[in-house]
């Protein structure tokens, strides 16, 4: 799974755990960190096994977005170097693209500051679930670039609505744990002791389905929220339903309600 300098990856069951382990920099996205999060996330998607992907940050925060400290931005604006910014500011949005388009649900364990590029990361997530002291907030505009970045005017407004989005977008207003609960941005808040915990038990919860299915459920969801019509959504669920059937997971998930029993998918 890789040798990586700024990200930790454990092995729990058919689930992976990444950990962005840079706490002395609040897990700030540098140069190393970026290629080492494309590596992890071109290699879980190819990987059958793993039927969950975590996301967290080590220490006291999530991630605290982009290091300003190694990208140096003040010295870059140089418009004979255009093409080679546009390049540099793919990589890490394409992060993003990468975390939605992997087969495997992504949940996000936020503790501490989610900012900037952190903000987009989580909100990339399937699930997210937060401690009592996470804050989330959409840092971009606060130092001179637009407030949606990394994705975030996308998924933003479809997960707590457009007006909410509008206002953390364009103000860069800090969003703390139990106001984001409140707009639906995480599932649960906890203690932050307790986040882990929390999490594993949403994972367990998520192996408990049947693998074709959930993969197909993300697959779905994502074709549906980039704007399909309800005639292209349903075609989709009509084909799911017929290759989870004859994959046979259904078969056992009856079997099994009817034996009074966990089901036993393959």
């Amino acid at each position: 799974m890789g040798d990586y300098r700024t990200l930790t990856v454990e092995r729990r069951g058919a689930a992976e755990w990444l950990t962005l382990n840079r706490p002395e920099r609040l897990n700030a996205v540098d140069a190393t960190m970026r290629e080492e999060m494309h590596a992890f996330l071109d290699g879980v998607a190819t990987r059958d096994d793993t039927r969950v992907v975590v996301i967290r940050g080590a220490g006291r925060g999530f991630c605290s977005g982009l290091d300003l400290r190694d990208a140096d931005l003040a010295d870059a604006a140089d418009p004979a170097h255009a093409y080679q910014l546009l390049f540099w500011q793919q990589r890490f949005s394409q992060l993003v693209i990468k975390l939605r388009r992997i087969p495997q649900p992504v949940v996000a364990l936020v503790n501490g500051p989610a900012a900037g590029l952190g903000f987009s990361l989580a909100l990339a997530a399937d699930i997210r679930m937060a401690s009592t002291g996470a804050v989330f907030s959409a840092a971009f505009i606060r130092i001179g670039f637009s407030g949606g970045d990394c994705g975030s005017s996308f998924h933003l407004p479809r997960i707590v609505g457009v007006a909410a989005a509008r206002e953390l977008l364009l103000t860069g207003r800090p969003c703390p744990a139990e106001r984001a609960l409140r707009l639906g941005l995480v599932s649960e808040v906890v203690g932050d002791a307790d986040l882990e915990a929390a999490g594993q038990r949403l994972v367990e919860e998520l192996l408990a389905t049947g693998p074709a299915g959930l993969r197909l459920t993300k697959d779905l969801l994502n074709a549906s929220e980039s704007g399909l019509g309800l005639e292209a959504v349903v075609a989709m669920e009509d084909r799911n339903q017929m290759y989870c059937l004859l994959g046979g997971d259904p078969a056992e998930g009856i079997r099994a309600f009817q034996e009074k029993r966990p089901p036993r998918f393959r």
